[in-house]
């Protein structure tokens, strides 16, 4: 019944501390206006056992089913984010209570902001839960990977409206500070839930918000106000301390600055973060090395896939004066005996992907070396997944696949299923839709493994996909964890040390 799934939604604001009761009619009433109802009815509705997920289930069967909105996965998320924008407080309130908690403690401050994040719905906590997650023990710790369900597949009937619907300019991207209450279209999600908290950092307004999809614990995004583009430079150091001073207790770091080795939105200045160890910072130092310039400084090559440098020191200007040092010297290095040039024609392919954070009293950064390189046998790059393992991962292996999370496609859930099955049945892996980019992997799996059986089929699939992040990984590193690598890296190093000795 309308009316009563109605009321449960305005019970568990209330109950949620969305609104006060003294709000009731005039968010009933708006929100009888979105259903196109003319009339009320009072109901009993005394439930006090909230699943929103089951509220806004409801609500939107019923305005597909009337024809307020067409019955796809977009029109779906658009109407029900309207619901929830109808109960959602107004930017000032909410900063204003960031604060407050943030004068008693700043762990205050965020646990009550993620609390709220999840109860407006903006980070959507019930799909988070469907994603599929798992760990590997690689030769470089527990990695973590995950097949990401939470973001829903585009339909069809959305991706046909959306090549007729108009295009617009506003919000220049999905980053910008004037999505907060926006209502969206096909081309753009809904944001009337968004309510960004904004920070000072390096003298620029930069705002707080979570990930809607979080792919960790407590997983946030903090953006600049203006539309600029992402850039790693010296002062990225700085910001990015600016952040671990506010909120200590969390990582942040960034993407890189360039295409493939990149994130997905490179056109806005942003850093991600969060409450989660990754296995990267659990990663030991397999050698140390002395920056002459920079005493009050410990650095070290760290034991990963990839090729990382750690950096350590209480003192944060000197950390931050070392990395800008190590940046500048990784961006003019060229080694073509590895292949790795500096720029060809002029285009610059040398950067980093920073990652940040406290280790008790020492602010530390780990600086991931990258190359964005591309060749006529390597067109992806260079220093990118093999075209072997595309079938697990294709996409850009940007920050949070860096410290060792893998977000697979969620394309990879029906895959495996069906690659499981042919497992187990014998079925040709050429002749089913589902397996046959995977099928010289499975046929591997399958001589690798004459014992599978229905009992241990999942435990080897999770497991070969985690050997197969760990080459991704491997893949990414620009100085290759072999004998010829090593002697490359060590070459890198004895630049910084101007002669030094590792």
């Amino acid at each position: 019944m309308i009316y009563r799934d109605i009321q449960r939604l305005i019970n568990y604001a209330i109950e949620n501390g969305l609104i006060e009761s003294e709000d009731i009619y005039v968010i009933r009433n708006q929100i009888m206006e979105v259903f196109q109802l003319a009339d009320w009815q009072e109901t009993e509705s005394e439930c006090r056992d909230f699943d929103i997920d089951e509220i806004l289930s409801l609500l939107v069967d019923y305005a597909c089913k009337h024809k307020i909105i067409p019955n796809t996965t977009a029109s779906r998320d658009l109407f029900d984010t309207k619901l929830m924008g109808i109960l959602t407080p107004m930017p000032r309130e909410v900063i204003a209570d960031f604060r407050q908690y943030y004068s008693q403690s700043p762990i205050s401050a965020t646990d009550w902001y993620y609390k709220f994040s999840q109860d407006v719905n903006y980070v959507r906590k019930g799909r988070i839960a469907k994603d599929l997650k798992w760990t590997y023990e690689s030769d470089y710790g527990t990695l973590d990977i995950t097949i990401n369900r939470s973001k829903p597949e585009k339909d069809p009937k959305d991706i046909a409206a959306a090549k007729t619907e108009k295009t617009t300019s506003y919000p220049k991207c999905q980053l910008c500070p004037e999505n907060a209450g926006f209502a969206g279209n096909l081309n753009h999600p809904a944001r009337q839930n968004l309510r960004p908290i904004p920070l000072n950092i390096n003298g620029e307004t930069w705002e707080l918000q979570y990930s809607p999809y979080g792919y960790y614990n407590e997983h946030w995004i903090v953006f600049n106000e203006l539309h600029t583009a992402m850039k790693i430079d010296e002062m990225v150091f700085e910001k990015l301390f600016d952040v671990l001073d506010y909120l200590p207790y969390y990582f942040v770091g960034s993407n890189a600055d360039l295409p493939i080795v990149g994130g997905s939105i490179l056109n806005h200045e942003h850093f991600q973060g969060g409450r989660y160890t990754f296995a990267m910072e659990k990663a030991s130092i397999e050698e140390y090395f002395t920056l002459p310039h920079f005493l009050d400084v410990q650095a070290g090559i760290v034991k990963w896939p990839m090729s990382v440098i750690r950096l350590k020191s209480k003192n944060r200007s000197a950390l931050s004066a070392a990395c800008s040092y190590i940046l500048k010297k990784w961006r003019s290095y060229t080694d073509e005996s590895v292949d790795i040039l500096a720029e060809t024609e002029g285009i610059p392919h040398n950067t980093i992907t920073p990652i940040a954070r406290m280790n008790g009293s020492l602010y530390e950064c780990d600086m991931v070396l990258r190359n964005n390189r591309t060749t006529e046998e390597r067109p992806l790059g260079l220093f990118h997944p093999n075209s072997s393992l595309h079938h697990i991962k294709k996409e850009n292996i940007g920050l949070i696949e860096v410290m060792g999370l893998a977000v697979l496609p969620s394309r990879l859930a029906e895959e495996m299923n069906a690659v499981k099955e042919a497992l187990l049945s014998g079925k040709d892996f050429n002749d089913d839709p589902l397996t046959v980019s995977h099928a010289e992997w499975a046929k591997e799996i399958a001589h690798n493994n004459p014992d599978i059986s229905k009992d241990n089929v999942s435990d080897v699939i999770c497991k070969e996909i985690g050997k197969a992040f760990e080459q991704v990984l491997l893949d990414a590193g620009v100085f290759k964890r072999n004998s010829t690598g090593r002697q490359a890296f060590h070459r890198f190093i004895y630049t910084l040390s101007d002669g030094g000795q590792i």
